[in-house]
């Protein structure tokens, strides 16, 4: 698979919903939306960030899982323009699907973080850390959410906070890449 040509060809996050989201879809993912807030230090380290990274998001519009957190990752891109965030739906591309495998499926969301010049540097999901403390706690329930109530507001904040935290790992490694700092003589 040809990064920089896969990458190319991925949809924003509006463009991924239009296309796949039917209106019920659209509505909880708006819902999510709605509910996520960052934080000042948050937006101020994302303002913070000088290398650009390619953010190849995996999902699909009718998983819950990505309902509640997809979203966050808009506001990230919205927060710099050093993250090019691109979609794609999990069933429309087997390829990155295979690619992004995580536990032997294909699970979403699954997140490829990669440099300005196609290298891959990370991959990341399908739940953070937080939703699996959250989702272990309630295991006498359905493990799988649906999208359709929205999760407390301290969860939501802590699953901001992991993928913020990795965000900021793969934004580290590229301000610390000897290559890139070679490039941008810095």
């Amino acid at each position: 698979m040809n990064i920089s040509e896969k990458f190319e060809s991925g949809l924003s996050y509006e463009a991924f919903l239009t296309k796949y989201g039917t209106d019920e879809q659209r509505s909880r993912w708006a819902k999510f939306h709605a509910a996520v807030k960052l934080k000042p230090a948050q937006i101020d380290l994302l303002k913070s960030f000088t290398r650009e990274m390619k953010v190849i998001v995996l999902a699909g519009a009718w998983c819950g899982d990505c309902v509640n957190q997809c979203p966050i990752f808009d506001y990230f891109a919205q927060a710099t323009p050093t993250i090019q965030l691109r979609f794609f739906d999990r069933d429309d591309n087997p390829d990155l699907a295979e690619r992004l495998s995580i536990c032997g499926g294909a699970r979403v969301p699954a997140v490829l973080f990669v440099s300005e010049d196609n290298f891959v540097c990370g991959q990341y999901g399908d739940r953070t850390l937080a939703k699996y403390r959250s989702v272990m706690a309630q295991m006498a329930g359905a493990s799988c959410p649906t999208g359709i109530v929205l999760p407390e507001q301290s969860e939501i904040e802590a699953v901001i906070q992991c993928w913020l935290d990795e965000f900021e790992r793969i934004q580290w490694m590229l301000r610390t890449s000897g290559r890139l700092r070679k490039l941008h003589n810095d």
